[in-house]
C-alpha cells in the first residue's frame, strides 16, 4: 500500500481498490459523477504508465518553462516567481544531464531562452521609464 501526500499529511492509498470508494454520503448524481472521475483517473494513470519517463519529465519542464513565462508577462512582472520556475527547471536540467533523450538540447534551448527573458525583463523593470 503506497500514501499520497498532501498539506494535510500523509494518506494510505489502495490502488487496488481504488473503485470501491465509499461514495455513500453522496447523491446518486455525485456518486456517478466520482465514480466517472475515478476511472478518468485510473486511465490517465494507465497513459503515464505507458510513456516513457523522459517524455513526461520533459513535458514537465516546459510546464516551468511555461510558468516562468507567465509570471514574466504579467504586469507588473513576478520577478521572483519567475526566477522560482527557471531555477527549479535547470535544478532538473543540471540533475539529468544525458538522461532526457532527443528533448534535452531543445529543454536547454528553452532554459537559456528564459534565463535572456529574464534579465530583459530585469533590466526594463529596472530602467525608469522616460
Amino acid at each position: 500500500m503506497s500514501t499520497l501526500w498532501t498539506p494535510g499529511g500523509e494518506h494510505p492509498v489502495d490502488p487496488e481498490n481504488e473503485s470501491s470508494s465509499d461514495f455513500s454520503e453522496l447523491s446518486p448524481e455525485e456518486q456517478e459523477q466520482a465514480e466517472a472521475l475515478a476511472a478518468e483517473m485510473a486511465a490517465v494513470r494507465e497513459q503515464l504508465a505507458a510513456a516513457p519517463a523522459e517524455i513526461v519529465v520533459a513535458n514537465h519542464l516546459m510546464g516551468l518553462y511555461e510558468l516562468a513565462a507567465i509570471h514574466l508577462s504579467q504586469q507588473p512582472p513576478k520577478m521572483d516567481e519567475a526566477s522560482l520556475a527557471i531555477d527549479a527547471m535547470s535544478a532538473v536540467l543540471d540533475s539529468l544531464e544525458g538522461r532526457l533523450g532527443e528533448a534535452e538540447g531543445t529543454l536547454k534551448d528553452a532554459l537559456h531562452q528564459i534565463r535572456l527573458a529574464y534579465v530583459q525583463v530585469g533590466n526594463q523593470e529596472s530602467t525608469p521609464d522616460e
